[in-house]
C-alpha cells in the first residue's frame, strides 16, 4: 500500500499561552509552576454527506470558539471541514458557514473522492496550522463543550510535568456520561471490537473509537504520516504508533448522545474487525517506519 504523502501548507504556526513567566514577572525563575494551557487550536471535522447537521455542527463549534476565545483572548483557531468525497451539499454549506462568520477561520478540504473517514482525518491533522488538533465527528455527539476535559488533562499533567501528547474520549470509562446510548447490536459489537483489539493490537484503551481526540500538532504530524489504513480501523492504528512512538496518551470519560444516521454499515464495521488485523500485520513486517522522521 503506498504511503500517504501530506497535503502541503504553508501555513504556520505560533504558540500561545504557553503559561511560561516572563522575566521579570512574579514567579520567574523562582521555581513556581504555572498552568500551561492548551493553545492555538485546529479543529478537524471529516463529513461525508452531512448537509442536514453539518451547518448547525459549524454553529456549534463557532460558539464554543466564541466563549474560548473570552478565556484566552488572542489564541488563534481553525476550523478545517474535510468533503470525504460527498454527493450532496456538504462542501457548499461548509463554504456558504465561513463566508457567514467573520471571527474563525473555516476550510473546506477536499478528498479526491470517497476515501473514507481515516483518510479525511488523515488528510485534515496534516493541513492543520496550529498547536493542538482536535478531531470530532460531524455529528457532534460528543459536545464540543467536553474538549475542556481534554484541555484539563493536558494541562494537569504538564503542571506535574509530565507531557501528554494524546487526549481521546472515553465511552467506556464512566458510562453514567452516556446520555444517549446506542442501540444493543451496537453496542454489543463496540464491545466485541476492544476486545478483539486488546488480543490483536494489544492496547490496553477501554474505548479506541469515540471520534473525540486531541492531539499535539508535533506529535500528530509523526503518527499520521505513519497511518496506513484509511477505513474506520484508523484511530487503533494512529493510538498504536502513538504509543510505538513513545507518546503519551491519556483516555478521558466524555458525554455522549447517539446521533442517528451513522455513516458506519455492517460491512464498513466488519472491516473494521479485519482492519485490526491490518494493524498488526503491518507492524509484524516492519511497514512502520519508526527509525527518524518521515
Amino acid at each position: 500500500m503506498p504511503r500517504y504523502t501530506p497535503a502541503d501548507t504553508t501555513a504556520t504556526a505560533r504558540s500561545f499561552a504557553t503559561g511560561e513567566v516572563p522575566a521579570g514577572e512574579p514567579g520567574a525563575g523562582d521555581g513556581q509552576a504555572r498552568m500551561k494551557k492548551v493553545g492555538s487550536l485546529s479543529i478537524v471535522i471529516p463529513a461525508y454527506n452531512e448537509e442536514k447537521r453539518l451547518p448547525q455542527t459549524l454553529q456549534r463549534v463557532f460558539q464554543f470558539l466564541d466563549q474560548r476565545a473570552l478565556e484566552l483572548p488572542g489564541t488563534p483557531a481553525e476550523i478545517l471541514v474535510v468533503n470525504d468525497g460527498s454527493s450532496d451539499r456538504t462542501a457548499e454549506l461548509a463554504r456558504e458557514s465561513a463566508e457567514g462568520n467573520v471571527n474563525w477561520r473555516v476550510r473546506v478540504i477536499e478528498n479526491p473522492g470517497n476515501r473514507g473517514k481515516g483518510y479525511a482525518v488523515r488528510n485534515g491533522v496534516m493541513a492543520a496550522a496550529n498547536d493542538w488538533i482536535l478531531i470530532t465527528d460531524a455529528d457532534l455527539s460528543t459536545p464540543m463543550e467536553d474538549a475542556a476535559r481534554l484541555f484539563k488533562v493536558v494541562e494537569e499533567e504538564a503542571l506535574e510535568g509530565q507531557q501528554v501528547q494524546v487526549a481521546f474520549g472515553s465511552r467506556a470509562v464512566d458510562r453514567s456520561l452516556v446520555e444517549v446510548p446506542q442501540g444493543f447490536l451496537r453496542e454489543f459489537s463496540g464491545r466485541v471490537f476492544n476486545l478483539a483489539m486488546r488480543i490483536v493490537v494489544r492496547l490496553p484503551y477501554a474505548d479506541t473509537q469515540c471520534g473525540f481526540k486531541l492531539y499535539s500538532r508535533a506529535a500528530a504530524r509523526k503518527i499520521f504520516a505513519r497511518q496506513l489504513l484509511d477505513g474506520f480501523g484508523f484511530d487503533v492504528e494512529d493510538l498504536y504508533l502513538a504509543r510505538k512512538l513513545g507518546y503519551r496518551a491519556k483516555e478521558v470519560p466524555v458525554r455522549w448522545r447517539n446521533a442517528e444516521g451513522s455513516k458506519v454499515s455492517l460491512l464498513t464495521g466488519l472491516k473494521a474487525f479485519y482492519e485490526l488485523w491490518c494493524v498488526r500485520r503491518n507492524s509484524l513486517l516492519g511497514r512502520y517506519k519508526f527509525d527518524g522522521d518521515l
